[in-house]
């Protein structure tokens, strides 16, 4: 999975040629969550904390993140994503 993100011990990744709706994979130890880009909404488990993490980091990149999507459906290079401070 291509990594576009890491911190606090999650990574971030999306992979290239997705299904819709536009989403993100985050791990975080033995965890695995997709999150859906618009709306949040997220499938799989995650502890509470890291899965509030990475929803006010998804809010904060919206829109690095569906521009992410796209590069990731046209096959082209992805781009870091500032972390979580």
């Amino acid at each position: 999975m291509p990594e576009i993100c890491r911190f606090l011990g999650i990574v971030i990744g999306m992979f290239y040629r997705e299904h819709a709706p536009p989403h993100f994979h985050a791990v975080y130890g033995d965890f695995e969550v997709t999150v859906e880009i618009d709306g949040g909404v997220v499938n799989g488990d995650f502890p509470t904390r890291a899965r509030a993490l990475v929803l006010e980091w998804c809010a904060l990149h919206r829109k690095e993140l569906l521009e992410e999507w796209a590069l990731a459906r046209a096959g082209r290079p992805l781009v870091r994503l500032a972390p979580l401070e």
